[in-house]
């Protein structure tokens, strides 16, 4: 029986297709096999950019005695968890019950009715104190399928029906909230929401930054709830903070100072390349050296949004600094000549002939230049390129960077043309581009031609590139079978109309809203809340908006009964849950319409008691629920719609109103002409109605709540926080006397 993967879009699953297990990817055909067979089914779940799934793959899975072994006991399914989150959820719950301590490679024993028996983690080749080998556990395994099979099953049925009846409870929550919108009130108050962030400064490692001890990680999600949590709650004023103060171990008044110096710490740590400016995914220790060196989208999308924000509040050349840096690697590194950006850059490379993790991310730049650089996983997920588009977009227009918006354009289009389906439905994930042509471009960047030293044997690595080519062109331009979840849909929204507010292009605006309708249809209009609670009764209820993915869920999880209605669980990035809500917090205050409101609002509900509680775990819910309790100030800047000629007869001015907003702190900031605002006003964005610039200049339209103070043109007449002040004179003193005072 052969090997099923070499026509796999995962570039994880085709790295193992030269491997003697008869693999197969993730589907109903694995399991009627094994029902046929009368096996156990082992579900292997990496990502290519895995360490030790590296290591596995080369000393279990290559291994021809142990491939014999499990082609006659078992059938083998290896599956990405990137390009199926969903499974990878649905077997990490089942494996919690067998082993403490989860991660990747998750290595789990199902029935073949899918339901897990057995689980762990990394198996080595040779038994170790505490840790058996491989071939022990296969072994094991075996004996009890064929000795114990009842005791097995039973089990396994045990396991199923507790994930099962979890499953129950939490779709119980979230399809039933009061008909007078009483959702509303299943938020955390503001003192739960202080006390989170008194939680996190306990947290607060004083001495190294971040969170806790070993191993340490970036928290994105959290710093993102502490970076805004001072808008709510510090007084207007209260002092900025000194940009480029030492980080101090004192006890914040709220927690946009700690959220500050952890970000500083980071950006000066190990954990980020200073040449090519990423963020890799974790360290090892306390202090943040020896990171593993795989650099995720998710990850660097996020953090750039950060440190850009930092910079916002802060004006500190640090931020700046990092913010830049991070944008360069996703715009150079990550993103693939289609346009889209890949999902990671794996930790491994060859140097020097000699295969090493991180040893590409210890060389000078200088050296660099000479090696190969790390292979991306090209897989484009929709979801991911979306936390990108959001960040470049939003970064481009703060930075007065056109070349980040332009990145972020060219990956919406691409998504558009690829990922985008007639019937309104997303792709999870394809392939659009080639790692050799990559690799070839970086040999020949700095001077033309093939550098020295790339291997012992240049045609050697010529060939290796040719190989790698064309296995590329196999798959290129495929899209995966896996169904966009929740987050695609969410993060995707999101970016796009983070991307409408900068360009002021209301086609993204309008794809965003039709996706994530397409995810709420459910939601009653207000007319018709108010119809449903008058047939109710006080004490009636109907079923609200819950966040789905249109298509359904993966159909064999549905199947096997492995499906949850919805996953609030959040990680080093939002949950789909999160993702969708905060799109639909955006949408709400774009268009007025309360249904998007409610929806937010009805979602988020399932974590309202639970996230103030464990605030590392939650930070993207809890942002949001910070945002959800502060009045929504609007910002539109208006340009006039004339021609270049009648440009030139303005006054250029020290500072604009453009430069203001570039900074402002409002919840929503746009900046667009004339002929744009009527646009988004006739697509029903009723933020933009009747915006428009009568005297001829810039104009300002500041709101709290869709209730707007008179238009401004003058840049002196537009409130800002004393914060900027100094900003403001750095901007007025570059442009006097250009050379003279940076602006970041």
């Amino acid at each position: 029986m052969p090997n099923h993967l070499v026509d796999a879009v995962s570039p994880y699953l085709r790295s193992h297709s030269e491997n003697p297990v008869h693999w197969h990817s993730w589907g109903i055909e694995a399991f009627v096999e094994a029902k046929k067979r009368d096996l156990p089914v082992l579900v292997s779940i990496g990502y290519s950019t895995c360490h030790w799934c590296h290591v596995m793959a080369r000393e279990s899975f290559s291994d021809p005695d142990i491939a014999d072994y499990l082609n006659e006991h078992f059938v083998s399914i290896k599956v990405d968890r990137e390009e199926h989150p969903d499974v990878d959820a649905s077997y990490l719950a089942a494996a919690s019950a067998f082993v403490q301590g989860l991660g990747w490679p998750l290595n789990v024993f199902v029935t073949p009715d899918g339901q897990a028996f057995h689980a762990g983690t990394y198996f080595p080749p040779v038994g170790q104190p505490g840790h058996p080998s491989f071939r022990d556990v296969l072994s094991a395994v075996t004996d009890a399928w064929l000795t114990r099979r009842e005791e097995v099953t039973a089990g396994a049925a045990r396991v199923a029906e507790v994930l099962a009846e979890s499953a129950r409870q939490l779709a119980a929550g979230s399809e039933s909230v009061g008909a007078d919108g009483s959702a509303d009130d299943a938020r955390p108050s503001a003192e739960e929401l202080d006390h989170a962030v008194a939680e996190l400064v306990g947290f607060e490692d004083t001495l190294f930054g971040g969170f806790g001890g070993a191993p340490k990680f970036p928290a994105s999600p959290t710093l993102s709830f502490l970076l805004g949590h001072g808008r709510a709650s510090a007084s207007a004023s209260a002092p900025e903070p000194d940009p480029d103060a030492a980080p101090s171990s004192a006890a914040p008044s709220d927690g946009t100072d700690l959220a500050l110096r952890t970000l500083k710490i980071m950006g000066a740590s190990p954990l980020r390349d200073p040449i090519e400016g990423g963020f890799f995914r974790y360290a090892v220790n306390r202090d943040w050296s020896d990171p593993h060196y795989e650099r995720m989208l998710y990850d660097n999308a996020q953090l750039l949004g950060l440190y850009t924000r930092a910079w916002m509040l802060t004006g500190g050349a640090w931020a700046r600094h990092v913010a830049e840096g991070v944008a360069g690697f996703l715009t150079d590194v990550m993103q693939l000549p289609s346009g889209g950006f890949a999902s990671a850059q794996d930790s491994e490379s060859t140097v020097d002939g000699v295969r090493v993790e991180g040893g590409y991310y210890a060389l000078e730049a200088s050296e660099r230049q000479r090696q190969i650089p790390p292979a991306l996983d090209e897989k484009v997920l929709t979801g991911w390129n979306g936390l990108a588009i959001q960040a470049l977009a939003r970064a481009g227009f703060v930075f007065d960077r056109p070349d980040l918006i332009s990145a972020a354009r060219r990956a919406a289009e691409y998504l558009h043309e690829q990922h985008e389906r007639a019937d309104g439905t997303l792709v999870r994930a394809s392939v659009a581009g080639v790692d050799a042509a990559r690799v070839q471009a970086h040999r020949t960047a700095h001077d033309g031609t093939a550098a020295d030293g790339i291997a012992a044997d240049a045609s050697a690595a010529d060939d290796i590139a040719a190989d790698a080519t064309a296995a590329g062109r196999a798959v290129s331009g495929r899209t995966s079978a896996a169904k966009a979840t929740l987050e695609d849909y969410g993060m995707y929204s999101r970016g796009l109309l983070e991307l409408a507010l900068v360009t002021g292009d209301v086609t993204y605006a309008s794809r965003a809203r039709r996706l994530l309708d397409s995810t709420i249809s459910n939601a009653p209009s207000a007319a018709e809340s108010s119809q449903s609670a008058a047939r109710a009764g006080a004490s009636g209820t109907h079923q609200s908006a819950v966040f789905r993915p249109p298509h359904g869920a993966d159909p064999v999880l549905r199947a096997q009964g492995l499906v949850s209605a919805v996953d609030p669980s959040e990680g080093a990035y939002p949950s789909g849950l999160s993702a969708s809500a905060d799109a639909a917090v955006l949408l709400y205050r774009l268009t007025g319409d309360d249904r998007y409101r409610r929806a937010a609002q009805a979602g988020l509900s399932l974590v309202a008691s639970l996230a103030p509680q464990q605030p590392l775990a939650f930070g993207a819910a809890l942002h949001l629920f910070d945002e959800l309790s502060t009045p929504i100030e609007q910002l539109v800047i208006v340009s006039p719609d004339r021609s270049d000629e009648n440009q030139q007869t303005v006054t250029p001015r020290p500072v604009t109103l453009p430069d203001l907003a570039r900074r402002h702190p409002a919840h929503v900031v746009a900046s667009v002409s004339e002929a744009q605002a009527r646009a988004f006003a006739a697509a029903g964005f009723a933020l933009f109605d009747q915006r428009t610039a009568p005297s001829g200049l810039p104009t300002a339209y500041l709101c709290r709540d869709f209730v707007c103070q008179l238009p401004v043109t003058e840049p002196g007449e537009l409130p800002m926080p004393a914060a900027t002040t100094d900003l403001i004179a750095r901007i007025v003193a570059e442009r006097q006397h250009p050379g003279s005072a940076p602006t970041h």
